[in-house]
């Protein structure tokens, strides 16, 4: 069984990266994700041939997405000030990556390739990695293999797993237990995790407990927030202000419906909103919604933004600095099958947080309603009773909030645990 699992594997690695070179353009992410691929092992080659440095030691960290790299992003940053003798490379999966890749002080930044002996013989051939480290729980089996038969060392931080989680399936089990088992330190955020972790394959001596990065990720980001200066400026405005991220239609349904009722009951409320998807067909309804409801509307860059009822952000990369300017935030994916994006940005803020009914695989989101720095809402109804209450009573919403930024507080050090964890590999 093991055996036709890992062929099917292989083939499937083999026939995606065929697949790279002749699918057409298109604005679909996945058509993106595989065009991206193609020539990816000259851009490797290329890199290798005219900046690798064979006498600096070279960390390569994996980060599937964005959430992952906001994990790695305060390790890095602590072993660019501290290492400078290391190269540093950085790759990610999905196309959504691609920009906050740009963000990072890397020596190298791209696209993993899919994962296929000849691409990942060439990837590790041009990076030659000292140790390669993977974000959160991603670990990709051809990769891990050929690593280990070079000599590389391999961690992983910031792992969260739960309970539900597909992994923990048979045919994840058979497929990706020996990666695993051939990782050598792993940062897991919590006692839980670890063990299943180790329920998985990974060796429970080489596991250890650092918690996770983000959050010192977000408490840095939230101490660096200039109010006083370029977007945030812009956007400043005494009114109530709700600030919705990462919203998806399911979401925006029941939001955009108790936003129109509870502005009824809040003088002068407006929402910042920041969709998960940019694209026309996501963005034009919001638009056609506030038009019918004689919301003003503006984008996010316009001239007077501050002013409208709804400011749309359709650009990506400002959603984290954005809760600076709210009173109330709003997280998107609880009413969506994707589940719960990060509520850690706007707790780190001191901003209460509100979301959806599926919120049970966030271990952040229900460590928030445990310390009361958030509420969970299942309707419309709900939106607006939580909206009406929190703006009309100051004191009430600013002890939430107070309690959601004493959260983030808690969690941090994380980095540096992981960053120590790491530098072992590279002893």
């Amino acid at each position: 069984m093991r055996f036709l699992l890992r062929a099917l594997y292989a083939a499937v690695a083999n026939l995606a990266g065929v697949a790279s070179a002749v699918i057409p353009p298109s604005d679909a992410k996945a058509a993106i994700a595989f065009r991206a691929r193609n020539g990816i092992r000259r851009r490797y080659e290329r890199w290798g041939a005219a900046h690798r440095e064979p006498a600096r030691p070279l960390l390569w960290t994996h980060a599937p997405s964005v959430g992952e790299g906001l994990m790695a992003r305060p390790v890095l940053s602590l072993f660019r000030s501290r290492r400078p003798d290391l190269q540093l490379a950085y790759t990610f999966f999905s196309p959504s990556a691609e920009e906050f890749s740009r963000t990072l002080d890397v020596d190298f930044r791209d696209y993993l390739p899919f994962d296929s002996a000849g691409d990942m013989a060439a990837a590790l051939d041009a990076l030659a990695p000292k140790a390669l480290v993977f974000s959160k729980l991603d670990v990709w089996p051809e990769l891990v293999r050929q690593a280990k038969a070079r000599g590389v060392r391999l961690g992983l931080i910031s792992a969260a797993l739960g309970p539900q989680s597909r992994r923990r399936s048979r045919v994840g089990g058979l497929l990706l237990r020996d990666a695993y088992a051939s990782l050598d330190a792993v940062g897991a955020v919590d006692e839980d995790t670890s063990v299943r972790l180790m329920e998985l394959g990974v060796r429970p001596d080489v596991v250890h407990v650092t918690g996770d990065t983000r959050y010192d990720q977000v408490w840095q980001r939230a101490a660096d927030a200039d109010r006083t200066s370029g977007l945030l400026a812009r956007l400043a405005s005494e009114r109530p202000t709700l600030v919705a991220g990462s919203t998806w239609p399911p979401d925006e349904g029941a939001l955009t419906e108790a936003i129109v009722r509870a502005r009824e009951r809040v003088s002068g409320l407006r929402v910042i909103l920041a969709p998960h998807e940019l694209s026309p067909a996501h963005l034009d309804p919001l638009v056609r919604w506030a038009t019918q409801h004689s919301l003003t509307l503006a984008r996010v860059d316009d001239h007077g933004a501050a002013d409208a009822d709804v400011i749309l952000v359709d650009r990506y990369g400002v959603l984290g600095d954005l809760y600076a300017v709210g009173d109330v935030g709003f997280v998107g994916g609880g009413f969506h099958d994707a589940g719960l994006h990060s509520v850690l940005e706007p707790a780190a803020f001191g901003v209460p947080v509100l979301f959806g009914p599926r919120h049970h695989r966030s271990r952040d989101a229900l460590e928030l309603l445990k310390v009361g720095g958030a509420q969970a809402v299942n309707s419309a109804l709900d939106i607006e009773d939580a909206l009406v209450e929190w703006f009309q009573n100051a004191t009430l919403r600013r002890a939430a909030g107070g309690h959601a930024r004493a959260a983030i507080d808690r969690g941090r050090g994380a980095a540096e645990r992981s960053f120590k964890l790491v530098e072992r590999l590279l002893a």
